[in-house]
């Protein structure tokens, strides 16, 4: 297929990127100027917050507050992770437009992340989407361990397509497929959106790949000739998985962008604003950005 002639990019940076943050609570008056900088940039779809137990993720235990203390953009959606119904209903409280579910491809990382088998997980998340579409919100559905699992190892593609064709036909408006723990490659990758694109529309699948082993950019390449036109980035590179040993943070925002550009395709984010926000917090925890775009120039120009 020809590649598509744009993409959108869901920044995780937020959300994904800051969960798993080591250490001292990451401040509300970081968090919200990270998503404020974020929206400036250009992008048009940002990942807040999680609505979860604070016991469980602590990082995400101010979501509220961090959602009714941004000032949002106009034309910027800000979304946030609920996995239950008392999830959602806080998130309806704190005026989120747009909400997103987590299944995955692996019945054993499902039990480890979430304590449930997946089809009690798909079962569960049944009333969230009834409740979300009587509030006019949006569900955006996650399959993770897409190209492997830390407890199964490689996943069949057809299971992740199994999984996949639920979270659509329950009502949810884009899936994104996770490579969790980062270890797949592109054959692996365009096999895995060959099946699932027989169950759901390519125009409706998203890109979710962790750079653990660096093939996260090469993946990306193999299911954009795919026809895949969304993907799930983070700036600096944040982020991984509490429940996968080894696992890297997310593919970096600046380098998926530097490769989208390299290619003539339209985003309509400011790379070079992607990248001085990612200098900025990773400055804020105490790090460096792992953005090879980011280390390697510091500005950049086309």
């Amino acid at each position: 297929m020809a590649l598509p002639t744009s993409v959108k990019l869901f920044e995780m940076a937020p959300r994904d990127g800051l969960q798993n943050e080591p250490g001292e609570i990451v401040p509300t008056a970081t968090k919200i100027a990270l998503i404020e900088r974020l929206a400036n940039t250009g992008l048009a779809h940002i990942e807040a917050v999680s609505f979860v137990s604070p016991k469980w993720v602590p990082q995400m235990g101010d979501a509220a507050e961090v959602m009714t203390g941004i000032h949002r953009r106009p034309g910027v959606v800000y979304s946030a992770l609920t996995p239950n119904l008392k999830g959602l209903e806080n998130a309806l409280s704190a005026g989120v437009e747009e909400v997103a579910v987590f299944g995955a491809a692996s019945e054993t990382f499902s039990q480890k992340n979430i304590n449930c088998s997946i089809a009690e997980s798909l079962a569960r998340f049944e009333p969230v989407l009834e409740r979300a579409n009587d509030a006019g919100v949006r569900v955006r559905g996650y399959v993770s361990c897409v190209l492997g699992c830390p407890y199964e190892g490689e996943i069949a593609p057809q299971k992740v397509a199994e999984v996949a064709k639920a979270l659509y036909a329950m009502g949810c408006y884009e899936i994104s497929l996770g490579d969790t723990i980062g270890v797949g490659t592109p054959l692996a990758a365009k096999r895995m959106i060959e099946a699932t694109r027989q169950q759901v529309p390519i125009e409706f699948l998203a890109a979710h790949f962790h750079d653990t082993y660096g093939m996260a950019m090469a993946n990306l390449y193999a299911v954009l000739e795919e026809g895949v036109s969304v993907i799930d980035a983070a700036t600096a590179g944040l982020g991984g998985c509490p429940y996968a040993q080894g696992a890297s943070g997310n593919v970096a925002t600046e380098d998926v962008l530097y490769l989208l550009a390299g290619l003539g395709i339209d985003t309509g984010v400011d790379l070079q604003a992607v990248i001085d926000t990612g200098y900025w917090i990773t400055g804020e925890l105490g790090r460096k950005p792992s953005s090879k775009v980011a280390l390697a120039k510091g500005r950049v120009s086309f």
